[in-house]
């Protein structure tokens, strides 16, 4: 019986810190990171900016006519939401403190001002970022979310690249350069084993710059990455 229970428990916290990681990592124009989406309690989804800011939550709605569609606009959280009151340090006075269970807390005005006012951790997942001391194309980014390390192209890379995700963990991310076709340069070409190509200026005008082959939706790993 104590041997079932410690496995319960056991699967239960592994469940809850798998729950605290980043779920979905979402680009925009297939090029530019947007946001990384954390999953807390109740399936809610948290989107926080390459900078640390939280910039909504909700609930992610599928399509009832396409399994592989989601709605972009997440739907309300109608849970539990409080925020720091008027007495908390400058840095997050006004900001959400807790979300469901989750709780929230933010680097105050006595750190590294790099961090100041970025989240500092949600639930039990902790954040660091890469200080002023850094390239400069890193600084102020999300360096560590929970268990993956993140990386970026620096600001001696192509120049169609410089500052765009790099890697997550051990999944590496390519785009094309400014040697490829002007309508692709900086859009992704791979992310880990899945590879994208896009049609260039010299397709036909309806298809110049859409998908050629890939997918707007893949998991990696145990994160979901997703093309706008």
């Amino acid at each position: 019986m104590k041997t079932l229970l410690a496995t319960a428990m056991i699967t239960l916290v592994s469940v809850c810190c798998q729950g605290q990681q980043i779920a979905q990592i979402t680009f925009s124009d297939a090029s530019n990171l947007s946001y990384f989406s954390m999953m807390v309690d109740q399936n809610v989804l948290v989107r926080i900016n390459p900078e640390g800011k939280i910039l909504e939550w909700g609930l992610e709605m599928q399509s009832m006519r396409s399994s592989t569609y989601y709605d972009p606009k997440l739907q309300p959280y109608l849970g539990r939401v409080e925020y720091y009151g008027q007495d908390a340090d400058s840095a997050y006075r006004g900001k959400v403190k807790s979300i469901g269970t989750a709780n929230v807390t933010y680097y105050s005005h006595y750190d590294e001002s790099s961090k100041v006012g970025k989240i500092k951790s949600l639930g039990t997942m902790q954040f660091d970022y890469y200080s002023n001391f850094d390239n400069a194309a890193l600084r102020g980014k999300i360096r560590f979310a929970g268990n993956a390390i993140l990386d970026y192209y620096s600001s001696l890379e192509d120049e169609a690249i410089r500052g765009k995700l790099k890697a997550v963990g051990s999944t590496p991310i390519a785009y094309y350069s400014t040697f490829d076709d002007k309508l692709i340069k900086g859009k992704l070409k791979n992310i880990g084993a899945a590879t994208y190509t896009w049609y260039t200026s010299y397709d036909r005008s309806e298809l110049r710059g859409a998908m050629k082959t890939g997918a707007y939706r893949v998991n990696i790993g145990s994160i979901t990455y997703i093309l706008r």
